[in-house]
């Protein structure tokens, strides 16, 4: 069970991160930060501008399409940091070896440093391209794990498959079960449970500003490592709204399904995020019942962080939050 004292949320910031591979991403309103522990021990910081204050555009600020954009520049956004973060974890062996090209190269000249910008462009777009198939082989992963088989397993089962109701709810049943397996087997795995831990120290951390503490790790190392407005808890309410949704779809045969969940799915995760929003806007039994789940999941994708963890958790956010307090507000 995760630490916690009895320090009280004041308030509900838009601040919200990502664990990546040994760093934290996190997301303000104005700017947005990933800070890495590099193989020498050192903290790398990189901030970026961000779009999710008060001038942000209708997409981000309209029920229900806001929740799908901010599903998809999320998606984006987090495979595109966690290659990054990949990156710097690269053996120095291999940094020096690229140090040292780069030393040997003689001064370009005027025509060569054209070509190189080129060149350079082009790099670019190939890791954009590659970044790009790796989303849509993670996203058709997903849908054949997520959405296919447990049609494809309820399918085979004479006495639902007429009955929509029933099948919509043991879909459902199915799909949050392979979803809490995939996710305790992939905890099981050395890495993945060091990025649970910097999952870990990315809510603590948030927690612990949302507590009106100063970011230290002594405050930080107190607070729960469980958040009602975690993504792990968004897809949890993703897979509940999903059964509901299914239930007033008429079609039985398989596949025709299957292509239902598809072309609803822009809406169920528009009702999941506003489903969440209202979660982490309220405490009252409704709430409580809906976030249950999630929070219950969280004992599997976070972990309680090293103190080092945390320093990276408070590198990471200290960039994001914005002068005016107000623009904070969840």
């Amino acid at each position: 069970m995760g630490k916690s004292d009895n320090t009280q949320e004041k308030f509900k910031s838009k601040i919200g991160g990502q664990a990546l591979i040994e760093g934290i991403m996190m997301l303000g309103p104005n700017k947005g930060a990933m800070a890495c522990r590099l193989p020498d021990g050192t903290v790398d910081l990189e901030t970026w501008d961000e779009n999710n204050g008060k001038n942000a555009p209708w997409y981000r600020k309209v029920p229900l399409v806001r929740g799908c954009t901010g599903f998809a520049i999320s998606l984006v956004k987090g495979y595109k940091y966690m290659m990054k973060s990949a990156e710097k974890q690269m053996p120095e062996d291999e940094e020096e070896e690229k140090d040292k090209k780069k030393n040997d190269e003689p001064a370009a000249e005027a025509a060569a440093e054209s070509s190189e910008t080129a060149d350079k462009k082009k790099e670019g777009s190939g890791y954009d391209i590659f970044m790009y198939l790796g989303i849509l082989f993670g996203v058709v992963m997903a849908i054949g794990l997520f959405v296919m088989l447990p049609k494809w397993i309820v399918g085979l089962m004479p006495s639902v498959r007429e009955h929509r109701f029933l099948r919509s709810l043991l879909e459902g049943l199915v799909k949050i079960t392979l979803f809490v397996v995939y996710m305790y087997l992939t905890s099981l795995m050395k890495d993945i449970r060091r990025q649970f831990m910097y999952h870990g120290a990315e809510h603590k951390t948030i927690a612990c500003h949302e507590a009106e503490l100063p970011l230290t790790v002594e405050n930080i190392r107190k607070q729960s490592r469980f958040h009602k407005r975690c993504g792990t808890s968004f897809i949890f309410i993703v897979l509940i709204v999903s059964i509901f949704v299914m239930c007033f779809v008429p079609f039985t045969v398989t596949w025709q399904r299957i292509v239902a969940s598809l072309v609803l799915l822009p809406l169920v995760v528009g009702i999941s995020y506003e489903c969440i929003r209202l979660a982490g806007n309220n405490d009252n039994l409704f709430t409580r019942i809906l976030s249950a789940p999630g929070l219950a999941m969280q004992r599997i994708t976070t972990r309680e962080p090293d103190d080092s963890m945390i320093e990276i958790a408070i590198a990471a956010m200290t960039p994001c939050i914005p002068s005016d307090k107000e623009e904070d507000k969840w």
